[in-house]
């Protein structure tokens, strides 16, 4: 086998220098070499890695392993304590009632079949129930302009025999005037009376 001079650059850092040697030839290292070598180191690494975390766990229960407590001795206070709170636990739960039957229990009344007082309201649906409890004082005239031609036909037998009275010189289309004039002020007109709306609950 000869030797061969080898060149190789080494670099530090921003320096870079050749060393030259002799040796014997260099051979690059075959990709299943490789493989072998990375796999090898591999497993070191991990065989490492689980002898830290063994290392770790037996620290962890080594400081949490329990502490044997030693028994203390037992006082005739501490026994008479423990024997008065049983005893009390015992008293809380004695008293607690039985649960009655239905024949013991007296009957309750059905509000449901409650006969009405005189003077009461029932309402069974939304519209009963808003027109019980809504505050009318009293039923007004719901459709007032239905009756306007019917009072002022008899507001003018009333009034126009006064007014020809007292206007005996006026004519019969001055005196209609007059006779509107009034019948717009008048508490006769329906118009001029409270109405109710024509959709609230009789």
């Amino acid at each position: 086998m000869s030797h061969v001079q080898h060149r190789v650059w080494h670099t530090a850092g921003s320096q870079s220098t050749l060393v030259v040697g002799w040796g014997p030839p260099l051979i690059a290292p075959s990709p299943q070499e490789e493989k072998e070598k990375r796999r090898l180191e591999q497993l070191e690494r991990k065989k490492e890695a689980q002898r830290l975390l063994e290392e770790e766990d037996s620290k962890l229960k080594s400081s949490k392993a329990p502490r044997v407590a030693v028994p203390s001795k037992v006082t005739r206070a501490q026994i008479e304590e423990t024997l008065r709170r049983d005893h009390q636990h015992k008293e809380a739960q004695e008293p607690a009632e039985k649960v009655k039957s239905h024949l013991e229990v007296p009957l309750e009344e059905n509000v449901n079949r409650r006969v009405l007082e005189e003077g009461s309201l029932e309402a069974r649906t939304i519209e009963d129930a808003i027109a019980v409890l809504s505050v009318v004082e009293e039923a007004g005239d719901r459709h007032p302009e239905r009756r306007m031609r019917a009072a002022f036909t008899a507001f003018e037998e009333e009034q126009l025999p006064r007014l020809k009275q007292e206007n005996p010189n006026m004519r019969l289309s001055q005196l209609k005037q007059l006779l509107k004039k009034e019948w717009l002020r008048s508490p006769d007109n329906p118009m001029n009376q409270r109405a109710v709306p024509f959709n609230t609950p009789k």
